[in-house]
């Protein structure tokens, strides 16, 4: 496995399954998983999916809760033995600028953006990334929601170039390559 993996796609296409397929075979392998999560349980069909989500997460992942702090989370429990897996980049982007509670942080996400990108390439954990492909529908009518559309197909971008492997979720089948130009590549 390369060290860092993006899995990109439309909403129930197989990417959080695709990225536990891969984190149980790091797993066999003898390596640890944790399971980085982003979602924040702000109403009651929103913990109704995470409560789903911890009691099919395969047995020895440990998870981290991480809504906000993603690189922090990320730098604690880096661990060359050990592979992250973030899910997803969708919900942490929507907790910094479309937040249930209170105003976007616009200085704070900028802030925890660049800080994640920085500390990318120094991890000793591989890292495999789930977020959503939502720019290619109809293109949002509020100003918040184009905003937010751009934002995360900015950073699905500067993410994908600081990884090895990009996989296209589509219909729950992988299609998977090389990413130009990566570190790894």
């Amino acid at each position: 496995m390369s060290a860092h993996h993006l899995i990109v796609g439309g909403q129930r296409s197989g990417k959080s399954r695709q990225a536990e397929a891969l984190a149980l075979r790091w797993q066999a392998g003898g390596g640890g998983v944790a399971v980085v999560a982003t979602a924040l349980a702000a109403d009651d069909e929103m913990r109704a999916r995470i409560a789903r989500h911890r009691v099919d997460r395969p047995m020895g992942f440990d998870t981290v809760e991480a809504p906000l702090a993603l690189s922090t989370a990320l730098d604690q429990a880096d661990a060359a033995d050990t592979l992250l897996v973030v899910d997803c980049l969708t919900l942490w982007l929507v907790n910094w600028l479309m937040p249930m509670t209170g105003e976007p942080d616009a200085r704070g996400w900028a802030v925890e953006r660049a800080a994640l990108l920085d500390l990318l390439p120094r991890l000793a954990s591989p890292v495999v990334f789930v977020s959503n492909e939502v720019g290619w529908g109809v293109s949002p009518l509020g100003r918040e929601a184009r905003h937010y559309v751009d934002e995360l197909g900015r950073l699905n971008q500067d993410v994908a170039r600081l990884c090895g492997q990009l996989t296209l979720m589509v219909a729950g089948q992988p299609w998977t390559r090389p990413v130009e130009n990566s570190p790894d590549a």
